[in-house]
């Protein structure tokens, strides 16, 4: 009843905010032809299919994590057990061959995607230009879907971070993160108790690459203000947020006007990147082995530990955990915080060199 009653919540309030967000639109026609464009449509069927999707996989992890709970209580069952969701019936074979059964689904998938894809090409026209011209530039100029997430750092980031070294580091970190894992458990099945640090770390940062191409297609307008969806574009429009760099925000607001000058704007920076690394790591680190389930308020008590992910972080090197936690903290929450900063107190960079600035 419990889960009934939260499910029909959560969907309520998904409505409700559908509902208020439909009659706040101002512009559905001008909200229907940034959907309509034919580069745009792929995030538009992103919009459903990573949620579904998402949904998908974490309904089927659920049921794993039951059945493991059960074969884990009863020895005798787990040796015998068919080791799916869908236990084994009299009849049924113990094995399948590859041919038909996964092929012929395979097959199947494979003429269902070419079919879209000839409608696709059909009903949508290339999203083709005229050769580029220096004398007329479009307003908005926006990178290719896949690209968006990079143009959009660029609001929060120096040029070179946002193009050269976060894309860097979030491939090398890519490539990286399976010699640091150190859990054994969760390959070739879904599931969330086994692996519920890594998918909520994989998720994050997925999710919050997602939310970086849809603010640069819906919410970036004329000039790359920013508009909100069904908000009616305005080419004149004139933005006066004035952004400023931390320390001299609190040079400014604390009166210490030695901060504005170097080297104490240096060391200012160093020592405020060098403690949210700190803060940061610390962060990771209490997600690794907290238990949630066990977080009280009163009594206070925010730091239960999970035995399962203590039994990981063990196993873990000490080269693997830093490895992990330096693109953890780089770009995962390094990526949220500045954009908070930069959207909310108009905070531009937090740390200005000579050389560069972050």
């Amino acid at each position: 009843m419990r889960r009934f009653i939260n499910k029909w919540t959560i969907l309520g309030a998904l409505l409700l905010i559908v509902v208020l967000w439909a009659i706040n639109v101002q512009d559905w026609h001008q909200l229907w032809m940034i959907s309509s464009a034919p580069d745009n449509v792929p995030i538009v069927a992103m919009l459903f299919l990573v949620p579904f999707f998402t949904w998908m996989g974490i309904r089927q992890a659920v049921a794993n994590d039951q059945l493991i709970e059960e074969l884990e209580a009863d020895p005798k069952v787990a040796k015998t057990h068919h080791r799916k969701v869908e236990p084994w019936r009299p009849g049924w074979a113990r094995e399948l061959h590859v041919w038909p059964y996964l092929v012929r689904i395979e097959f199947l998938a494979t003429l269902i995607v070419t079919v879209v894809l000839f409608v696709w090409s059909i009903a949508l026209n290339a999203p083709l230009e005229e050769p580029a011209n220096p004398n007329l530039t479009m307003n908005p100029s926006k990178a290719p879907w896949y690209f968006l997430g990079l143009q959009e750092m660029l609001v929060y980031f120096d040029p070179w971070i946002a193009g050269v070294v976060m894309p860097s580091i979030i491939m090398v970190g890519l490539m990286v993160f399976p010699y640091v894992d150190s859990n054994p458990l969760g390959n070739g099945y879904y599931t969330l108790r086994q692996r519920r640090f890594s998918l909520w770390m994989f998720g994050w940062g997925f999710l919050m690459w997602i939310l970086l191409i849809v603010i640069g297609t819906f919410i970036r307008g004329p000039g790359w203000i920013w508009f909100w969806p069904g908000q009616t574009w305005d080419h004149n429009a004139v933005v006066f947020d004035k952004n400023v760099d931390l320390h001299d925000l609190l040079a400014q607001k604390l009166h210490l006007a030695f901060l504005a000058y170097n080297p104490w704007k240096f060391i200012f920076g160093f020592l405020v990147v060098s403690g949210f690394y700190l803060v940061g790591a610390l962060f990771f680190h209490w997600l690794m082995t907290v238990d949630f389930k066990k977080i009280r308020l009163s009594p206070l008590r925010l730091f239960p530990k999970n035995e399962f992910e203590q039994k990981l972080l063990a196993r873990t090197s000490l080269l693997q955990y830093l490895t992990f936690q330096f693109f953890a903290v780089s770009v995962l929450l390094a990526l949220p915080v500045k954009l908070f900063l930069r959207l909310v107190f108009t905070i531009k960079y937090v740390w200005v060199t000579p050389w560069f600035n972050i």
